[in-house]
């Protein structure tokens, strides 16, 4: 009883920390004030990340983008979305589960490719070009048609923008998908499937419906879940995945939002 005592303190330890320290980088880059405007007029112009799609017309490109969610959710939780466009294309196509509006909650370029996502920088995650890229597009749109939950929406504990991006990721493996600590909803799945891939596409996750479970990913290293709050090691690079700020080492998602 002892052991399990300590775990737990020590887990709500880390929690109480990480939240602190993502409230405390929220209000320094403005996420929990005024500066980054009204939901109609916060920025979302290019952020300026993707390859000019005329300059690269002739290379296949993938990439995966996340930015903190609008308002006070910002300091916990973050929004992906990944574009692509294929070798002789000169526009990219880009696609994320957004929450409002009736119907498919899955969209296509109703926003920039690497648009601000409502004053939030976007930050990439991942990136592949050439032939790579080109072989894993189909891939991608096929991951994007068999999405299981098109017309759902659950902020917590999902499905959501971060369960389809997870989804994407099992379903293509070549990605290299590593969302962060902080993706609620990435770990959602259905109580007939609590055993399966992460979202990284290479590993095992035990997971029910998102708000206790474990995962072992090639790019997520050891993750543990509780109540959607995730705690764990990551090894490729070595890094602290933390709730609230996504981690502690090399691209540690909210280190540096303006």
């Amino acid at each position: 009883m002892l052991p399990l005592k300590a775990f737990l303190l020590s887990f709500l330890c880390i929690v109480l920390l990480s939240l602190a320290a993502s409230l405390a980088q929220a209000t320094r880059t403005g996420e929990l004030t005024s500066e980054r405007g009204g939901w109609a007029t916060a920025r979302r112009d290019s952020a300026g990340l993707a390859p000019d799609p005329h300059q690269y017309a002739n290379l296949a490109i993938v990439q995966v983008y996340a930015a903190p969610t609008y308002g006070w959710k910002g300091a916990v939780a973050v929004h992906p979305w990944i574009i692509f466009k294929r070798a002789g294309e000169t526009q990219y196509n880009r696609y994320e589960v957004i929450s409002w509006g009736s119907g498919d909650k899955v969209r296509r370029n109703v926003n920039l490719p690497d648009g601000y996502w409502y004053g939030a920088k976007p930050r990439l995650l991942v990136e592949h070009r050439g032939k790579e890229a080109e072989a894993m597009i189909p891939q991608i749109e096929a991951a994007i048609k068999s999405y299981p939950w098109p017309d759902t929406y659950h902020a917590w504990p999902g499905p959501n923008s971060n369960t389809f991006m997870a989804h994407i990721g099992r379903e293509v493996p070549a990605l290299k998908l590593d969302l962060p600590a902080n993706a609620i909803g990435k770990d959602y799945r259905s109580l007939l499937h609590p055993i399966g891939l992460p979202p990284s596409g290479r590993g095992v996750q035990v997971s029910l419906l998102g708000v206790l479970g474990v995962t072992v990913g090639a790019e997520e290293g050891l993750e543990v879940n509780v109540l959607g709050l995730n705690l764990g090691l990551d090894f490729t690079p070595l890094k602290l995945r933390l709730p609230f700020i996504g981690g502690i080492g090399q691209d540690n998602l909210q280190k540096d939002n303006p």
